[in-house]
């Protein structure tokens, strides 16, 4: 039964002419997919709506040409021929009573053009503010410019109503609209009627909402996604955006708040605690008749209730909580509490986007395989001939594929040779910052612990001959993997000399609770992820100094990826961390060590007391290969396979995927070399329609 408190959140709500069932209002998120896998992004969109929804909107939907951001592969409305896929999505959104919203976009002085080679456009010129600093101008547009753009978007909302969407959303958050461009006096120096003061410069999005609304007949819902506060002397204030807020109370069917930097709204839950937003958007809804959507990750159905008892918001916007769990409003409205599928804020699913790649979740590992591989959330596809499956290990490979065997109807069991569950996440979530990352763990062994068809054994380590005398059908080794006690990662890919006095550790040591304590400390980071900067925080809070060594360029460099490596950067040099760049250790003596420079043939010699390696792992795969060595089908086994970390170590999304991948792959048939995945190809355009 759901909790009465909880019932304000199904409760509609108008949105212009639209109504929203309830108040789950899925804010528009990237996803890898765009243009290119449209299929899998509607099916993603689909399984939301089935997860009940209220508001469901697509990513940032590329309106013109000579405003597109490669390259990030994002969704595109540039002519007609766009429109089959965006009304498919449409129509996969509604599909169960949510609303359909499109997200559209003009990036402005961010897009470089890379793909369509058009001129960029700007509110004022300069150069492209990119991730990648590419160099490239915008040109600053003239009025015929301008008058061009409202067409363009007139375009946009024709072709919105035509697939289907009930709701428009108009950009200009994140620095990354021209929305924003033209508000913010960072980005506007203009002196005709578009610059100066804030109704000069609010003069373009009043054309372009009346605009939408000429165009719709009012029919579609018009929203704003603006900024909460841009930073900086000249940036688009908190106090600014409610002085614009309060001179269009009812510009907008709604608005819709976020950060100002798209690292500041979805910052990792290292960084952001659950409604890190509020104070930003407490009060705006006392300016505005308008319904007032914001994020802040909630996965919390108290805090939810409680920022719409407050008058702080009237629906919950989510962008990376419907990605763990795009059941989280059904789960809500029938009390099933304990099965929500609690997102950890590690930004994964950002860097599908920012690499160019289909996203993944940690956490839900269906994320964008609804279509490609068929998986869901929620569903399981029924067991095939094979009774039962044992499964080494329980940390998030072995946990995932205990859970997804299990729901199949196949008889597990899980051993496990500590007696903690959860392998590598049971470590991390000790670290600074990381709490959030044991709920990897605490999902999946509280939906494992009541399943009558699971048995787990902890604090034991099997043997090869115990493997094979379990009697499995099916066998997984999941034994993790173990951080390197030398330099050998990318940079170097041999040993390099080191003297056995120098104190050596390794991430394993100070998860372990093996650290050194008020010493001065050399940290080597060649894995460029999280541990690293992680670590160096550990090292200050036990009062050592620190000395972090990179080849790297950046500090944490992959972070970018997950939008925190500037925070990182920031944090550690606010803490005292002494930051050693494009540098790497060449030898270890017992009480220095001599740093290389990776452009020359320089080098430095640094007095240390002790070494931590952020290096590589090793597979931990000795269990596999030696059972593999024995008669293995002559004990009945079908099938040993290594998998997550202990095959190839990675992330912890590549860690509960590869459990997931083995549970769905039981007793399918050999595919030999065909693709694993469906996947969309580009259709050949008829020679007529070529260009000379």
């Amino acid at each position: 039964m759901r909790d009465p408190r909880h019932d304000i959140l199904f409760t509609p709500l108008q949105i212009g002419p639209k109504t929203a069932k309830n108040r789950f209002y899925q804010v528009p998120h990237c996803n890898g997919g765009g243009y290119r896998d449209p299929s899998a992004v509607v099916e993603m969109r689909r399984t939301k709506a089935e997860g009940g929804w209220g508001v469901i909107f697509t990513e940032q939907t590329e309106i013109h040409p000579t405003s597109e951001i490669t390259p990030f592969i994002e969704q595109h409305l540039w002519d007609d021929r766009d429109l089959p896929a965006l009304s498919h999505m449409a129509e996969a959104m509604k599909s169960h009573g949510a609303l359909a919203g499109v997200q559209l976009a003009y990036s402005g002085i961010n897009g470089p053009n890379l793909y369509s080679r058009e001129v960029p456009l700007a509110v004022t010129g300069g150069p492209i503010l990119t991730f990648t600093s590419d160099p490239v101008q915008a040109r600053t547009m003239d009025k015929e410019d301008i008058r061009n753009l409202r067409r363009w978007f007139r375009n946009a909302f024709r072709r919105s109503q035509q697939t289907g969407f009930d709701l428009i959303c108009l950009y200009g958050a994140h620095g990354f609209g021209i929305l924003q461009h033209f508000l913010s006096r960072a980005t506007n120096h203009r002196t005709d009627e578009y610059g100066g003061d804030l109704t000069n410069r609010s003069r373009f999005l009043r054309e372009i909402v009346e605009d939408a609304r000429e165009t719709t007949k009012g029919e579609l819902a018009v929203t704003l996604r603006m900024s909460l506060h841009e930073a900086g002397a000249y940036g688009f204030s908190n106090a600014e955006l409610r002085d614009f807020i309060a001179m269009h109370a009812d510009l907008p069917d709604l608005w819709d708040l976020a950060q100002g930097t798209w690292e500041g709204c979805s910052g990792t839950s290292r960084f952001k605690d659950e409604g890190a937003q509020e104070d930003l958007v407490r009060g705006i809804k006392e300016l505005t008749p308008k319904p007032v959507v914001g994020v802040g990750r909630f996965t919390s159905p108290d805090a939810m209730v409680r920022q719409i008892r407050a008058g702080i918001l009237d629906f919950i916007g989510a962008a990376r909580p419907s990605i763990a769990d795009p059941f989280l409003p059904l789960k809500v409205q029938e009390g099933r509490y304990e099965d929500i599928r609690e997102c950890i804020g590690c930004n994964i699913c950002v860097s599908g986007d920012m690499t160019g790649a289909i996203s993944r979740c940690t956490q839900n590992t269906a994320f964008m395989e609804e279509w490609r591989k068929g998986w869901h959330p929620e569903r399981a596809r029924a067991k095939g001939p094979s009774e039962s499956v044992l499964i080494v290990g329980a940390g998030p490979t072995g946990l995932e594929a205990a859970l997804q065997a299990a729901r199949r109807g196949y008889k597990v069991t899980l051993a496990e040779a500590t007696t903690t569950l959860g392998g590598r996440v049971a470590r991390e979530r000790t670290l600074p910052g990381l709490s959030a990352w044991g709920r990897v763990a605490d999902y999946r062994t509280g939906q494992l612990a009541p399943l009558p068809n699971v048995e787990i054994y902890r604090d034991s380590p099997l043997t090869p001959d115990d493997v094979l005398a379990m009697g499995a059908d099916h066998v997984a080794i999941a034994t993790g993997a173990t951080w390197r006690r030398d330099a050998v990662a990318r940079l170097h890919l041999h040993p390099i000399p080191t003297d056995a006095a120098m104190p050596l550790y390794t991430p394993d040591d100070l998860m372990a609770g093996r650290s050194p304590e008020g010493q001065t400390v050399a940290l080597y980071d060649d894995d460029h992820f999280y541990m690293g900067s992680v670590l160096a925080e550990l090292l200050v809070a036990k009062g050592n100094r620190v000395h972090f060594i990179t080849p790297a360029v950046k500090v944490a460099e992959w972070t970018h990826n997950t939008l925190e490596q500037a925070t990182i950067m920031r944090r550690l040099l606010e803490i005292g961390v002494e930051i050693h760049l494009s540098k790497a250790p060449e030898a270890i003596a017992a009480k220095e060590i001599v740093l290389g420079c990776i452009w020359t043939d320089r080098h430095t010699v640094l007095p240390t007391e002790a070494l931590v390696h952020v290096t590589s792992r090793t597979p931990n795969d000795q269990l596999y290969h030696t059972t593999k060595s024995l008669d293995w089908r002559a004990a009945g086994i079908k099938s040993i396979q290594l998998i997550g970390d202990a095959a190839a170590p990675g992330p912890i999304a590549w860690a509960t995927y590869a459990g997931r991948n083995w549970a769905e792959a039981l007793d399918q048939p050999d595919q030999g070399d065909a693709l694993t995945f469906r996947r969309e190809i580009a259709a050949l355009a008829p020679e007529a329609s070529l260009l000379p």
